[in-house]
């Protein structure tokens, strides 16, 4: 068994609660448990807290393979040893020897599925004991002395004949649950290096590195729309400027209408096709809504949600499902949205959404506006990626 342990204390000097701070629209901790979540080869992720607010927001994700430990406050201070943290951990659970422990670092981000499963292949396959992440940095260092430490200064090498060395980037250290146990250490043996990405050098411990450390996530991975490996089993959909123009109409007698595109409804028809559950949750609480939603053969309808109660009604539907949220896709337009929008597999917006919703990194902003076609460009865009 593969198990992956993330250690997210409440104290942190520099960044108050860093772990749960919002990074790149969604809370620091969140991109390390979706990589996790994501990774083929890893069975359970366990992350230890001694704060409860990082557990409810850990809880909110309802990663399928995540699970909360609590860690003793004698283990979360500023001075104490993410070793012992670990010790801490495994002496309360009943693991094999030979099962495979992870100690991955929220503060590196941009650590991806493939780099847990590459990883953990990469040790499988070699003669080694145990793993560490590093990046290789072509760079010239100096003694306090003067002298060259790594290269001759008469006869200076280009970059590219450069070996350069690896600097070890604090992602993450693999090691055998027996290893750590005798050794009380993250590394024993011999050690294999995973080489990764130079970007992702960068750790958060500073308000300059959250900075810089945005800018990669951004150019290097949610430039490329990051998704999830499972396919879609659910579709969630907002009401007012997601399936209507956000238009307040009203006939001569003072009656209420709304305007609906008939290509949305014809999504909504694929995905039952395709075998997809279907759903409309809104805040607002009329009839028309109920009469378009059984129309369209939607599986769950839900009016009058109060706001930030969406995610808790997708949760409730997954659990009815049983699936997770990184199985849905939703869309929506607005600020009582964005609860569901950071938590849902896949996030889109259609065109006109509130900035607020249209600057969240992990969102795909649509081209089309709501109540003009932006659902069924959504469904349309999940088919060509085959996530549905």
């Amino acid at each position: 068994m593969n198990i992956a342990f993330v250690p997210a204390r409440c104290g942190s000097k520099a960044i108050r609660f860093k772990n749960i701070k919002e990074f790149c629209g969604r809370p620091l901790i969140y991109w390390n448990l979706l990589a996790l979540e994501n990774a083929s080869l890893i069975d359970e992720v366990y992350v230890a807290t001694d704060c409860q607010e990082i557990e409810d927001v850990v809880k909110k994700f309802a990663f399928s393979k995540v699970k909360v430990f609590q860690r003793s406050k004698e283990n979360a201070q500023d001075k104490s040893a993410t070793e012992a943290v670990l010790l801490e951990f495994l002496q309360y659970n009943d693991f094999n020897d030979d099962d495979k422990f992870l100690l991955v670092q929220a503060t590196s981000p941009i650590t991806q599925a493939e780099d847990f499963d590459n990883a953990l292949g990469q040790l499988d396959n070699s003669c080694c004991d145990s793993l560490l992440t590093v990046v290789n940095e072509k760079r010239f260092y100096w003694n306090s002395d003067g002298t060259p430490m790594n290269y001759d200064y008469e006869n200076r090498p280009r970059r590219q004949d450069f070996d350069g060395f690896y600097l070890e980037n604090g992602a993450f250290y693999i090691n055998s649950v027996g290893n750590i146990l005798r050794d009380k250490n993250r590394l024993s043996g011999k050690i294999s290096l995973y080489i990764m990405q130079d970007y992702t050098s960068i750790e958060i411990d500073e308000h300059l590195d959250w900075v810089i450390a945005e800018k990669y996530m951004q150019e290097h991975i949610l430039s490329k729309k990051i998704v999830p490996n499972k396919k879609i089993k659910l579709f969630l959909s907002d009401v007012d400027g997601t399936l209507t123009d956000a238009g307040m109409y009203y006939d001569i007698n003072g009656n209420e209408l709304k305007k609906f595109n008939t290509h949305d409804g014809k999504g909504f028809e694929i995905l039952r096709s395709l075998g997809i559950k279907t759903g409309l949750i809104t805040s607002e609480n009329t009839k028309i809504v109920e009469n378009r939603a059984k129309k369209m053969k939607v599986d769950y309808l839900y009016q009058g949600v109060e706001h930030g109660g969406k995610l808790d009604i997708a949760k409730e539907i997954c659990e009815k499902e049983g699936i997770s949220l990184d199985e849905v896709a939703y869309i929506g337009d607005d600020i009582n949205c964005k609860e569901l929008l950071e938590c849902a597999g896949i996030a889109a917006c259609p065109s006109n959404s509130l900035s607020e919703i249209e600057e969240m990194f992990s969102i795909i902003k649509l081209t089309k506006s709501g109540g003009n076609g932006a659902v069924r460009e959504f469904i349309e865009l999940l088919r060509k990626e085959n996530k549905i």
